[in-house]
């Protein structure tokens, strides 16, 4: 696990064009982990998907992966699942933002922590996005990604996922 920059501090916003600290740092423990599993399970695409509480909490359990937690107030508002092993290096796992809160510019504090993250490493950012989230869709076209490829009956049958990426340049000048 990734023990660099583990706290950051981003302006968000609050209802009514009040802002607020969003605190931005690694997930800690059990109950964070559950918090997370719960929202996630709570809202779409993932109940679509067959993403139920049990496999959500095996999302943000994997040792393997880095999970970033966004806390305001004491709360858990939001996390991204990223990791940097295998053919993808780099690749958004899972993002997810609390219903109450979409919209405020959490899901974006997250995913400019995660792409600072990995670009430290790697010049590309990988994600998937399902073909009928379009609001997801646009929200990563709106942060810079474009689709690269598309994962027919990939999760589930008659779906699509369509690969995203970001791009810095290619593997070859990164090194």
């Amino acid at each position: 696990m990734y023990f660099g920059a583990p706290l950051i501090s981003r302006e968000g916003y609050i209802g009514g064009g009040g802002r607020v600290n969003v605190e931005i740092r690694l997930l800690r423990g059990g109950d964070e982990a559950e918090a997370c599993a719960g929202m996630m399970a709570a809202s779409e695409p993932w109940g679509i998907l067959g993403r139920g509480y049990q496999e959500s909490l095996r999302v943000v359990s994997d040792p393997s992966r880095e999970v970033y937690v966004a806390v305001i107030d004491g709360r858990i508002t939001g996390f991204v699942a990223v990791e940097m092993q295998g053919a993808f290096t780099g690749y958004i796992k899972s993002i997810c933002v609390a219903l109450d809160l979409r919209g405020r510019g959490i899901g974006a504090g997250l995913m400019a922590y995660a792409e600072e993250r990995i670009f430290r490493e790697t010049p590309n950012v990988f994600l998937c996005v399902s073909d009928f989230n379009d609001g997801a869709r646009r929200f990563y076209e709106g942060l810079g990604y474009e689709t690269v490829g598309e994962l027919r009956d990939y999760l589930v049958s008659g779906r699509s996922e369509m690969l995203m990426r970001k791009t810095m340049g290619p593997l070859s000048e990164a090194r």
